[in-house]
């Protein structure tokens, strides 16, 4: 399908849906760890989340999965859902959820240096180093206590694990662009978040979660946040992205990577009573630059291959990483 096939209307909604739906996550996440533990959180989501799609897809036809197809879901799972979305809920119980999203947009740089790193991998060249110094630059920009205007200290142990979140998507993303994996992008979706769950519900133990915990203690605004990540965050978003790959160009698609921080710093600002600085400004726009540098020099190489993605659990990331073949599944 191309998008002259495609309805211009339906195509609009669905940039809109991923630039603020994937944009939105930040602040569910963080109200949805209000009253319940990040990782408790977190598993729930996937869990729930993973059995559903891959039901549906198997329901559909699609065929089962092989034990390497397995193998490289589980690995890609814990680096991407359990060590890296999972530490993001745990940073958001610490610092503000603006902060979180902006840190997590670096993930493309951290990426592009994994790869230079890697045995055989491609080194940067050409205007990516701008962009890889831009995004250093903002993120040191913003770690700065004064950034976000708050009288106390910026929680460094929060910033530590958003920073580690970053690094383990990085990770799990170079990783997938040379694992063995199904066909269809949707099932395997479905086969990380289940794989990912279970890494979750084993880390909720292992942190004690469940020690002082009861359902009865989750508010009704943390219920409804979980419900929005499941439904809108995981099964919407993710719909509207396998679809913008049919009928869009990658490059148009990869932009989602440096609008979702904004949406996610507006929101915390305009819902969650973040204080929005102008270093926080001058901060986020470095870091948007560097990124849309970094997507652009990463894009324009070869065509067919999409930028790196932001941090948001319900992409696959063969689908945002390799080529979009597996988008006419």
């Amino acid at each position: 399908m191309s998008s002259k096939h495609a309805p211009r209307w339906l195509v609009i909604l669905s940039f809109a849906a991923i630039y603020l739906i994937w944009g939105s996550t930040y602040l569910g996440i963080g109200l949805a760890v209000q009253s319940m533990p990040p990782h408790i959180m977190a598993a729930i989501r996937f869990l729930i989340s993973g059995a559903v799609l891959y039901a549906f897809m198997r329901w559909r036809g699609v065929a089962a999965p092989k034990w390497n197809h397995w193998r490289s879901a589980l690995i890609i799972g814990i680096f991407l859902l359990g060590l890296g979305n999972g530490s993001v809920a745990w940073a958001e119980t610490m610092i503000p959820t603006g902060l979180a999203a902006l840190m997590i947009a670096i993930t493309p740089l951290w990426m592009v240096l994994m790869e230079a790193l890697r045995p055989g991998g491609h080194k940067p060249h050409g205007g990516i180093f701008i962009g890889i110094t831009l995004g250093l630059a903002g993120m040191l920009l913003l770690i700065g206590p004064a950034a976000l205007g708050f009288e106390r200290p910026l929680n460094l142990l929060g910033v530590a694990i958003i920073l580690s979140a970053s690094l383990s998507w990085a990770f799990g993303s170079i990783y997938s662009r040379h694992a063995q994996l199904p066909e269809s992008p949707l099932l395997l979706t479905g086969m990380e978040m289940l794989l990912g769950g279970v890494f979750l519900l084993g880390m909720s133990v292992v942190f004690g979660e469940w020690n002082e915990f009861h359902f009865a203690q989750v508010t009704t605004i943390s219920w409804l946040a979980l419900a929005y990540l499941i439904l809108i965050g995981s099964f919407l978003g993710f719909s509207a992205y396998v679809f913008l790959l049919q009928v869009s160009t990658p490059a148009k698609v990869s932009t989602y990577a440096y609008v979702n921080p904004v949406v996610a710093v507006f929101l915390g600002w305009a819902l969650n009573g973040e204080q929005i600085t102008p270093i926080t400004f001058v901060a986020s726009a470095v870091i948007v630059v560097g990124v849309a540098i970094i997507t652009y020099f990463n894009t324009r190489p070869q065509a067919k291959r999409a930028a790196p993605p932001a941090m948001e659990p319900e992409r696959a990331a063969r689908v945002a990483l390799d080529e979009p073949n597996t988008a006419h599944h």
